[in-house]
């Protein structure tokens, strides 16, 4: 049956000289009914199907976090990132994706994980994050680790208001000085040490040593100035990627004993070995990881123990019971550096995935994600430290830049393209003047003010094979310190600011400092 306006129509298109029936428009003002007699309308059918579809949509569970909608695009061959497309625009198109591989698969593909569809007033209320209950050994080290914390925080404060009435002109003098000692810097000495490239070197907190891992499973420590190889430490099968001195070791005021635990070393095998100054081979070792572990670092207590893997994961240890506390996931690729706050209370850990993320160690939580819009690294993360100030950290990262992020402001505060190729290492001056030993800022010892000098500069390394020193006031460079004929690996300073060292692919040790052997 034909509708009678478009019977009159055809009847005058029949008349018309010229006309062919198939080039007469379609009237879409009304609708075609279906052959089958009661049934709904194409337009009807359309409607319903997009109820339906939204109803399935609300069924899918999406990540929240996006790293993790990051990773599932890449998962499902999607581009991970369109232009101008922002974190809530990415986990829409997410949804939408996975509500078309749902509809496609019969609402039967294992890959995507269905949740009964919510209510229209528990909707909004709904929370899509999981988490797994800890054990009471976790439990006790997050309580160890808040009451060791806040003192400190209190400290710093204090240290940071006091800090505060020192005279601007007094500070930028004092810093200007520092400035002018920095850019005589130069090559004191080199040493060659071992067979393999060297993949990381880091001063003892005293600056008599160095401890030097390399490709070949060797840690070494290493007398400063002299370069003198003072033991070889045995226990790693494959590449060293991870050193860290524990707190305090080789200071005399800290009685930490040569026999006890003085250093940590993680190696491409998967295992961390603890070590002492008098014995080569480990007092402990640490298994867990399945992949290599690429850096380890101490909790400013002691007590605990960091570790990134190429397992997708960071892991906290508590370092006299040698057992595990956790096994933290959130990364979609390898996790390459971590660091902790000078306060304890917080981890940075960043890597492959090029994506950094803040931890609070005392509830476990993310409280940022060092990603911002238009503003996060384009390359895999290398490196990691945080200011003495405790809210700022700094990364470094292979696309060659190093970006300052501040917790407070939950966004990043400066950055400078620091090498013509990737960072491989950073670390940021911290200086004698700590706020969490108790020194009253700006007071000697016989009580008059003096500048502060912590927190002003930091030091990198590059596989442009240079060693650069930088300025976090203004992002300036101070000094380049060349010498190295292959890429530096890595690069650390002593506490009194005297020397900075650097390890690099050319097998050598190389010492930096002043002619007249001055600190800072």
């Amino acid at each position: 049956m034909i509708h009678p306006s478009r019977q009159a129509y055809v009847e005058e298109a029949e008349s018309a000289p010229g006309v062919a029936l198939e080039d007469l428009p379609d009237d879409h003002g009304y609708d075609i009914p279906m052959a089958s007699a009661g049934g709904t309308s194409e337009k009807a059918s359309a409607i319903l199907s997009q109820f339906s579809r939204k109803r399935l949509a609300a069924t899918i569970a999406v990540p929240t976090d996006d790293g993790r909608v990051r990773a599932r695009l890449r998962e499902m061959g999607e581009p991970v990132t369109l232009f101008g497309e922002g974190p809530s625009e990415r986990r829409d198109r997410l949804r939408e994706l996975m509500t078309i591989q749902a509809e496609m698969s019969g609402l039967e593909n294992g890959d995507i994980t269905m949740e009964d569809a919510p209510d229209e007033e528990g909707a909004e209320e709904q929370d899509e994050e999981f988490y797994s209950r800890g054990g009471d050994e976790l439990l006790q080290s997050r309580i160890n680790m808040a009451h060791f914390s806040l003192p400190r925080a209190r400290r710093r404060t204090a240290f940071q208001r006091a800090e505060a009435t020192i005279p601007l002109r007094t500070q930028v003098k004092s810093r200007k000085n520092i400035k002018e000692r920095l850019q005589a810097f130069e090559l004191q000495g080199s040493q060659t040490v071992g067979e393999r490239h060297i993949s990381m070197a880091r001063i003892s907190p005293n600056g008599e040593m160095v401890a030097v891992g390399n490709w070949g499973g060797q840690v070494k420590l290493v007398e400063i100035p002299s370069l003198k190889e003072k033991m070889t430490y045995r226990g790693h099968t494959n590449k060293i990627s991870g050193v860290s001195w524990f707190p305090g070791a080789t200071l005399p005021e800290r009685n930490v004993s040569p026999d006890s635990l003085n250093l940590a070393s993680g190696g491409a095998e998967g295992l961390i070995q603890l070590w002492s100054l008098n014995q080569d081979t480990p007092l402990s070792t640490l298994q867990g990881h399945s992949q290599r572990v690429c850096r380890v670092e101490f909790h400013p207590s002691g007590r605990y123990l960091a570790s990134a893997s190429e397992d997708t994961s960071w892991r906290l240890w508590d370092v006299e019971t040698t057992s595990e506390l956790l096994l933290q996931e959130g990364h979609s690729r390898g996790v390459y550096a971590v660091s902790f706050n000078a306060d304890g209370s917080l981890l940075a850990s960043a890597g492959l995935d090029s994506i950094g993320r803040i931890w609070d160690l005392r509830s476990g939580r993310t409280v940022m994600i060092l990603d911002g819009h238009l503003d996060g690294h384009i390359k895999p993360i290398h490196a990691l430290d945080w200011g003495s100030d405790g809210h700022r950290v700094l990364t470094g990262s292979a696309d060659g830049w190093i970006k300052c992020w501040d917790v407070r402001k939950v966004q990043r505060v400066g950055g400078i393209g620091a090498h013509n190729s990737a960072v491989s290492d950073m670390r940021w001056f911290k200086g004698l003047d700590d706020p969490l030993d108790g020194t009253p800022p700006g007071a000697d010892e016989k009580g008059a003010r003096v500048p502060i000098k912590s927190g002003s500069f930091f030091v990198s390394s590059g596989f442009d094979r240079n060693v650069k020193v930088f300025s976090a006031d203004d992002w300036t460079l101070i000094q380049t310190l060349s010498g190295h004929t292959g890429p530096v690996a890595s690069v650390d300073y002593s506490r009194d600011g005297r020397w900075i060292v650097s390890g690099g692919h050319d097998r050598t040790v190389k010492l930096w400092g002043r002619n007249d052997g001055e600190a800072l």
